[in-house]
C-alpha cells in the first residue's frame, strides 16, 4: 500500500519518521512533503497510486479526488472536512478520517485571548508604549460578572464556557444538543436570540455546515448590546462578515475578535473586517499550539495504522 502525507503537520520530520516507523515495518510505502501546495496537478502528482492520502486544512478539492483512482482513505489532519471534496468522496466510497478533539483546549483558550485582547486594549496598548504614549483612552474591563453566550456547546465549547466560568463570568448557551455536563455548571441554555441579546460576549464554537452557515447575520448582531463583544474562533461562513464589519464601524458593538474567515489567510484586501474597527484579527491559529500539533500528529498516525489494520476509527459522516 502506498501512503502520502502531502504537507506539514506542524511537527519535525524526525517525528514524522518515527510516527511512520510502524508502517513501513508493516511492509507499506510512505511518502512525505514537507512543503505545502494549492495546484491541482501537484496535489494529483502527489497523490497518484496511494491508498491512503494523508493532509491538514490545505484544500483537497474533488477535481483530485475523482483523479486519484487508488485513493480509498483520506486522513485528514484537521477538525473539520469542509476543505475536501467530500462529494466526490461519497461517489468514490473514499472514507474521510479526521483528528477531531486534538485542538480542544488550544482553540477555547484562544477565545478567552481574544476577549482579554479586546477588553484590555492589549493591541493599542502595545502601539501606546512603542510610540511614546500613556494609559490614556486604555480604560479596560474585567470578564468577572459578565455574561457569556456560548453558542454550541461540543468539547471546545463546553472548555471555553469553563475557562469563562473561571474568570467569574455567568455563562449562557445556545445549542443543537442541551448537555447534562452543560446544566450540572449551572449553564442556562436559551434561544439564539435571547442569547445575543443578553450576552456581553458571545463566543462561537460550532462547525460549518449546511445550518449554520451566515447564523449569525445582521438579524442576530442587531441584537446585540452596544458593550457587546463577539468571538469567532469556529469557521468564518457562520458569521456575515460584512455586517459584523458595518455593526464595528457604526458603533452598534463593541468589538470582535476572529481568526476564521470565508477564506483561508492571505485574507483578500477586500475582506470588509480588515478595515472594521475594533477588531483583532488573527490568521487562523486558533488550533496552532505545540501541544495541539503533537497530539494530532498522533492521532492521524493512529488513524493510519487502524486503517491498514482493518479496524478504521476517527471516521466521519459525509
Amino acid at each position: 500500500m502506498k501512503i502520502s502525507l502531502l504537507e506539514p503537520i506542524g511537527v519535525s520530520r524526525e517525528e514524522i519518521e518515527a510516527l511512520a516507523a510502524p508502517v513501513r515495518a508493516k511492509g507499506h510505502t510512505f511518502v512525505y512533503y514537507d512543503t505545502k501546495t494549492t495546484d491541482a496537478e501537484e496535489l494529483k502528482r502527489r497523490s497518484e497510486g496511494c491508498e491512503v492520502v494523508m493532509i491538514a486544512n490545505n484544500p483537497y478539492p474533488a477535481e483530485v479526488v475523482r483523479a486519484s483512482k487508488a485513493l480509498r482513505m483520506l486522513n485528514v489532519a484537521f477538525t473539520g472536512i469542509d476543505h475536501v471534496g467530500l462529494e466526490a468522496c461519497r461517489e468514490r466510497g473514499v472514507m474521510v478520517c479526521n483528528a477531531a478533539n486534538y485542538s480542544n483546549q488550544t482553540v477555547a483558550e484562544l477565545a478567552v485571548g481574544l476577549t482579554i485582547g479586546l477588553m484590555r486594549h492589549v493591541v493599542p496598548a502595545d502601539r501606546a508604549v512603542r510610540s511614546g504614549g500613556t494609559s490614556a483612552g486604555l480604560m479596560g474591563r474585567e470578564i468577572a460578572g459578565k455574561t457569556v453566550g456560548i453558542v454550541g456547546t461540543g468539547r471546545i465549547g463546553m472548555i471555553a464556557a469553563k475557562l469563562f466560568q473561571a474568570f467569574g463570568a455567568m455563562v449562557i448557551a445556545f445549542s443543537r444538543t442541551r448537555r447534562p455536563e452543560a446544566e450540572a455548571l449551572g449553564i442556562r441554555y436559551v434561544g439564539l436570540e435571547e442569547l445575543m441579546q443578553e450576552s456581553d460576549i458571545v463566543s462561537l464554537h460550532v462547525p460549518s455546515n449546511a445550518s449554520t452557515r451566515g447564523m449569525i447575520g445582521r438579524a442576530q448582531i442587531a441584537c446585540m448590546k452596544p458593550t457587546a463583544l463577539l468571538i469567532n474562533c469556529a469557521r468564518g461562513p457562520i458569521v456575515d462578515s460584512a455586517a459584523l464589519a458595518d455593526a464595528l464601524n457604526e458603533g452598534r458593538i463593541a468589538g470582535a475578535g476572529i481568526d476564521v474567515f470565508d477564506s483561508e489567510p492571505p485574507i483578500p484586501a477586500d475582506e470588509p473586517l480588515l478595515h472594521a474597527k475594533n477588531a483583532l484579527l488573527t490568521p487562523h491559529v486558533a488550533f496552532l499550539s505545540q501541544e495541539a500539533m503533537q497530539r494530532r500528529a498522533k492521532i492521524v498516525f493512529e488513524n493510519l495504522l487502524a486503517y491498514v489494520d482493518g479496524h478504521p476509527v476517527n471516521v466521519c459522516e459525509i
